[in-house]
C-alpha cells in the first residue's frame, strides 16, 4: 500500500450534537477524483461531520512498449490499486479519528454509502484470476484520439449525404460525439494493444471472465468482493478481490459510447461499432449491469481494511462526479444548472425527462435515475432525468501546469493576488488546449497557445490570463447551452476548488453577465452522492427536504460594461481560432 498523508477533519460541534442524539444517523460518501480521493460523513440535517482526503500518484509515461518509437505525450494513467488504497485510507483514517473522539462504533451510525467518481477513466481485469490487465486509462488521456479517428472512419459512409459531422455518427443513440474522452475508445485501445487481454477475449473458456469498468465499477467490485487467499501472483503483482458486485449506474454508463439513451441499456450494435469487428465481445459478461443512480439494492460492503470498517453497510448510490455535483447543488428542476471547477471544467443543466439533442457541441447525457428505496415511492420518480453538459479538459489543471511545469507559482493560492496586481491581461490570452479542445469545439488537433504577447507582459499577466481562460471556456459552454435548450439561465451555481478564488468568480460573472452563486458547502460532489444514497434508504424522503438544506454562501453580480465584455469576448474567440488545426491529421 502506498504511503501518503491523509488529511482528516472532524467538525466537533456537529459531533457533539450527534453524540447527544439517541439514534445518530450518517451517510458516507466516497468521492473518487482525478488527483485525490475523499470520504465524507454527512448528517441527516445535511451537515458535514468529517472529511478525509489523500492524493495518489499520477502516471505520465514518457515511453511505452505499446507505443514503440513514438512519443507518449498526452498519456495519463492511474494504478487501479492506488485508487483503491486511497479510498481505503480515507475510510480507515476517518474511523480512527472518530474513535479517538469517543465514537466506539462509527459503522453502526452509517446507514448507507454513496459513490461518486471521475468518469470515463477505464480499467480492465479478470474476474477469475484477479489480474488487472493494464493501468486505468484516465479520461483526459489523448492516446485514444487516433482510436476515435479510426472509429469515425470505420463508421462513416463516404457516399452518404448526411449533414451530420462525421464524429456525430453515434450521437442519435448515445448523445455523444466519437471522441477520445469517452470510455469506449479506451476499451478499444486496450483490446487492440494488450495482448493478454485480447487472448482472453478470444478464448471460449476465458472470455466470460474479462471485465471492463469505469472507476465506480472498480470500487463497487472491490468493496463488495472477497479478499483472495493469495493477494499477489507469482510475479508479485497485486490481484483484485473475487466475487464482487459488477454494476454501474446510468450516469456513468451514458459516458461509454455503448449505452442507448432510450433503453438505458448496452446496445450490442453500438459496442460493435466502437470495439470493431476484430474480436467477439461478450457484452453481457464484460460490461457491468446498469442500475439506477439511487438504489438501496446495489450491494453491501464486505469490510474495509484489517479492522473491516463499514462492514455490512449498503452501497445505495452511484453517480458520475458531474452528475453528483448537479445533485448536490439541488438542481432538480429543468433549467437549473451548475458549473464545477476541478481538474477540468464541467457545466451541466437539468433538462428533466426530456432528451435535448445538441447542435452546438454539447453532450446529451443522463443526470440521474431514482430506483428502489427502503420506503415506498411513486413509480413516476423512477423515470431517468437527462441533462446537457459541456466538458472542458483544462481548468484547475492549467494552474497545476503553471505550478509544476512552468514553475511560475509554488501554490494555487498565489494566483488571486497575482491576477489582481495588474488591471488586466492587456490583450494577452492563454488557450489551454493541451490535449485538444473539448466542448463545444471537439478539436483533437488543437494545441495550447498564448497570443497577444508583448514585452510589457509579466508573470502576473500570464497567471491572470490562465484564470480568465476558465471563465471564457465556461462562457463558450454557457452560450451553447442556452442555444440548445432555448432557456435563458438566470444564474450559475458553482462549486469546486477554484470557487475560492474571488477574482475568478467575479470575472466569471462579468463575462457571463449573470450572477454566480457559491453554496455554503463546497463539497457538492460528495454531498450529491450522500443525498442520493440517503434518499434510497429513507434518511431523506424527497427532494424538498434536500433543497431546504442547500444555502447560498456568496453571490457575485456582474459589474463589467457591455463594451468591455464584447471586446474581451472577441479577443478570446480570435485566440481559440489560433489554437485550432495545429496538428496535422497524421500527428493526432
Amino acid at each position: 500500500m502506498f504511503q501518503c498523508k491523509v488529511k482528516v477533519k472532524v467538525n466537533q460541534s456537529v459531533l457533539s450534537t450527534l453524540q447527544s442524539s439517541p439514534s445518530p444517523s450518517l451517510i458516507g460518501s466516497i468521492d473518487q477524483g482525478t488527483s485525490s480521493s475523499r470520504f465524507l460523513l454527512v448528517t441527516s440535517t445535511g451537515k458535514i461531520l468529517s472529511t478525509a482526503q489523500v492524493e495518489f500518484q499520477q502516471h505520465f509515461p514518457s515511453s511505452s512498449r505499446y507505443n514503440s518509437g513514438s512519443s507518449c505525450e498526452g498519456w495519463h494513467e492511474h494504478d487501479p490499486f492506488d485508487i483503491w488504497d486511497s479510498v481505503c485510507l480515507c475510510i480507515s483514517h476517518t474511523v480512527t479519528e472518530l474513535t479517538k473522539c469517543g465514537v466506539e462504533d462509527v459503522s453502526s451510525w452509517i446507514k448507507a454509502v454513496g459513490i461518486t467518481n471521475q468518469r470515463e477513466t477505464t480499467v480492465s481485469w479478470n474476474d477469475r484470476t484477479g489480474k488487472v490487465y493494464y493501468n486505468a486509462i484516465v479520461w483526459d488521456d489523448t492516446r485514444t484520439a487516433a482510436v476515435a479517428e479510426g472509429i469515425i472512419r470505420e463508421n462513416t459512409d463516404s457516399s452518404s449525404s448526411s449533414n451530420h459531422k462525421p464524429q456525430d455518427v453515434l450521437r442519435a443513440k448515445t448523445g455523444l460525439p466519437i471522441a477520445s474522452y469517452f470510455a469506449g475508445t479506451k476499451v478499444r485501445w486496450l483490446i487492440d494493444n494488450i495482448q493478454e487481454l485480447r487472448v482472453d477475449l478470444e478464448s471460449p473458456m476465458e472470455c466470460n471472465n474479462v471485465r471492463f469498468g469505469t472507476i465506480d465499477v472498480w470500487l463497487v467490485y472491490m468493496l463488495t468482493g472477497f479478499k483472495r487467499s493469495i493477494a499477489e501472483d507469482e510475479m508479485g503483482i497485486r490481484l483484485a478481490c473475487e466475487g464482487g458486485v459488477f454494476k454501474t449506474d446510468v450516469s456513468n454508463a451514458s459516458r461509454w459510447l455503448f449505452m442507448d439513451l432510450d433503453t438505458l441499456d448496452w446496445d450490442v450494435d453500438l459496442v460493435k461499432k466502437v470495439v470493431g469487428s476484430g474480436c467477439e465481445f461478450p457484452v453481457s459478461k464484460a460490461l457491468p449491469k446498469i442500475v439506477p443512480s439511487s438504489d438501496c439494492t446495489i450491494g453491501t460492503i464486505r469490510g474495509v481494511g484489517e479492522k473491516m470498517d463499514l462492514k455490512d453497510v449498503p452501497i445505495a448510490a452511484i453517480l458520475g462526479d458531474q452528475q453528483a455535483a448537479l445533485f448536490g447543488q439541488a438542481c432538480y428542476q429543468p433549467g437549473e444548472a451548475k458549473c464545477t471547477y476541478g481538474t477540468g471544467l464541467f457545466l451541466m443543466m437539468n433538462t428533466g425527462t426530456q432528451k435535448i439533442p445538441s447542435t452546438n457541441g454539447l453532450l446529451t447525457t443522463v443526470a440521474y435515475q431514482l430506483g428502489q428505496r427502503t420506503v415506498a415511492n411513486d413509480e413516476t420518480d423512477k423515470q431517468p432525468v437527462y441533462s446537457l453538459e459541456g466538458s472542458v479538459a483544462f481548468s484547475g489543471s492549467t494552474i497545476q501546469w503553471l505550478r509544476d511545469r512552468v514553475e511560475l507559482i509554488s501554490d494555487a493560492s498565489e494566483t488571486e493576488a497575482l491576477a489582481t496586481s495588474v488591471p488586466s491581461s492587456q490583450g494577452m490570452y492563454l488557450v489551454p488546449a493541451f490535449s485538444g479542445l473539448f466542448a463545444p469545439h471537439w478539436q483533437s488537433n488543437a494545441r495550447g497557445c498564448m497570443v497577444g504577447l508583448t514585452a510589457s507582459h509579466s508573470k502576473a499577466h500570464i497567471v491572470r490570463a490562465a484564470l480568465e481562460a476558465s471563465a471564457y471556456q465556461a462562457r463558450e459552454v454557457f452560450d451553447s447551452m442556452v442555444a440548445d435548450s432555448k432557456v435563458e439561465l438566470k444564474e450559475m451555481r458553482v462549486d469546486g476548488g477554484a470557487t475560492a478564488n474571488k477574482f475568478l468568480m467575479q470575472f466569471q460573472s462579468d463575462i457571463l453577465n449573470v450572477p454566480v452563486v457559491r453554496p455554503e458547502h463546497l463539497e457538492t460532489t460528495g454531498m450529491g452522492a450522500a443525498f442520493a444514497a440517503g434518499l434510497a434508504v429513507g434518511v431523506w424522503k424527497d427532494f424538498d427536504e434536500i433543497e431546504k438544506m442547500w444555502a447560498v454562501n456568496t453571490k457575485w453580480n456582474p459589474r463589467m460594461n457591455d463594451g468591455e465584455r464584447q471586446k474581451l469576448w472577441k479577443g478570446w474567440n480570435k485566440a481559440v481560432q489560433r489554437s485550432m488545426q495545429w496538428l496535422e491529421d497524421d500527428e493526432v
